[in-house]
Parts: structure tokens; C-alpha cells; sequence
């Protein structure tokens, strides 16, 4: 266990935990993954869980435009239409209820 603990980046403690109820087949799988891969079942689970994570969280942070759908936007930024009462009278509640 000390060796564990030795391998861990200072500053980067395992303190907090995560627990899953888990099929015995889902458990069976998981395990044999980790073997095929030659890695703990930890070190598997926690690296799938990041990786997929991260997907989750790049793929929120993407917009993804057809071609319609771009040139519109492009047209929009190009040749903004005239600002008009309804967008400033918006803009003043915006800035009222946002305190800026």
C-alpha cells in the first residue's frame, strides 16, 4: 500500500470517492477489460470515466452548424440588422435586472 500512496503526484491525494452498484456481469466485463489491458480495475475505471467526461464536456462546448445554418450566421454577422425599440428596450432590462 505504501507503494500506492508513493505513486500519487503530491498534491493530487485521492480524497474523495466514488461508488457504483454494478451487475456481476458488468463487474465481469469491466474486469476483464482492465486485465486485457494490463491495469488495475481503478486505474480503468477512473481513466474511462475521465475520458468520457471530457467527450461530454467538449462535445457541450461545440457548436456544430450545417452549411445553412453557417452562412446564415455569417450573413448575420456581415450585415447585422438595424437595432431597433424592441432590442434596446431588451438590452435596458437586461442590464437592470444584471446590475450592469
Amino acid at each position: 500500500m505504501a507503494n500506492a500512496i508513493s505513486r500519487v503526484p503530491r498534491g493530487r491525494a485521492r480524497a474523495e470517492r466514488l461508488e457504483a452498484r454494478v451487475t456481476a456481469e458488468q463487474k465481469s466485463l469491466i474486469e476483464r477489460a482492465a486485465a486485457l489491458q494490463g491495469r488495475s480495475l481503478t486505474d480503468f475505471v477512473l481513466t474511462s470515466v475521465q475520458d468520457a467526461a471530457r467527450r461530454a464536456i467538449e462535445e457541450h462546448s461545440q457548436l456544430a452548424l450545417s452549411v445553412r445554418d453557417s452562412e446564415a450566421f455569417v450573413d448575420a454577422l456581415l450585415s447585422p440588422k438595424p437595432i431597433n425599440d424592441r432590442l434596446r428596450d431588451t438590452v435596458r432590462r437586461y442590464r437592470e435586472r444584471a446590475g450592469v
